[in-house]
């Protein structure tokens, strides 16, 4: 478990330096990296439970997803600010990378079984966005509707 701890210290470390370099300062910044903590610790407890791969992937992307969606509201910026750089530790790298080698040295089955891992990783990504954004936004426009429809100013974000 220790080695658990010390790989979502490097993602933390890790997506500081990327968050520097999309230009988030101060808090935005550390709150960006600490999504990106969690995107990894997420990971980590769904590969440790015996969970199949792609499941964690999509898990772990509703965990972060939430988070920014929640970090958004509550310090009033931009979904993507902490989105991006979040789902930074769950990208399939190294997969794309080796699939990219197959191809190249005409390894048909390996390019083609590691392209399929990919590609359903990078789908379990982007649903796991798709979900929580789309819940989201039917659950911000449900409370502005049902708040004017009571007579109450909606609150704006």
């Amino acid at each position: 478990m220790n080695g658990s701890y010390l790989q979502c210290l490097y993602v933390f470390i890790a997506c500081l330096g990327f968050g520097v370099i999309f230009n988030l300062r101060g808090k935005n910044l550390v709150l960006a990296a600490l999504g990106a903590t969690l995107s990894w610790f997420v990971y980590l407890l769904c590969t440790g439970a015996g969970m199949d791969d792609t499941l964690c992937y999509f898990v772990a992307t509703v965990a972060i997803a939430l988070y920014s969606e929640g970090m958004a509201r509550l310090h009033k910026s931009p979904v993507t600010i902490y989105l991006v750089v979040s789902f930074l530790p769950l990208v399939p790298g190294s997969k794309i990378y080796y699939t990219m080698e197959y191809g190249m040295a005409g390894d048909t089955a390996r390019f083609l079984q590691t392209g399929l891992e990919t590609c359903k990783i990078a789908g379990a990504i982007v649903a796991g966005i798709a979900l929580v954004s789309s819940v989201a936004r039917l659950t911000t426009s449900f409370w502005r509707e049902w708040r004017r429809r009571r007579g109450r100013p909606a609150q704006s974000r």
